[in-house]
């Protein structure tokens, strides 16, 4: 990762944000999206996608169009300059993360290596 792609922030597409937002209609008041990076998949690394009404001091919250989604600080080395996008094709409909740190992605789109 070169200190470029680190200084540059996760974003949010419209589309995403739109799905975020009809998604956490169904939850309770207060709740974000929460992606970050573990160990493991086919690739190396693999995203998490999860729920939560809880925020840490730590986190990059990005807001847009009544939408939040938090990165840990673990999670945002791994995922800075990345694009969180809601794509629906025709073969299926899901969130699809563009990471330029990423060098090889699994199938599935979920897993990754550095």
């Amino acid at each position: 990762m070169t200190t470029e792609t680190l200084d540059t922030p996760v974003t949010v597409t419209d589309r995403a944000a739109a799905r975020i937002t009809k998604i956490m209609a169904t939850e309770p008041p207060g709740t974000m999206l929460r992606i970050s990076v573990e160990g493991g998949g086919c690739s190396g690394f693999q995203y998490r996608f999860d729920f939560t009404t809880e925020r840490n001091a730590d986190d990059l919250a990005i807001e847009k169009s009544g939408a939040t989604v938090l990165v840990d600080e673990v999670s945002l080395p791994y995922m800075a300059g990345t694009e969180l996008d809601w794509v629906d094709d025709l073969i299926g409909s899901a969130f699809k993360l563009r990471n330029p740190n990423a060098v090889a992605n699994c199938g599935c789109g979920t897993s990754f290596s550095l």
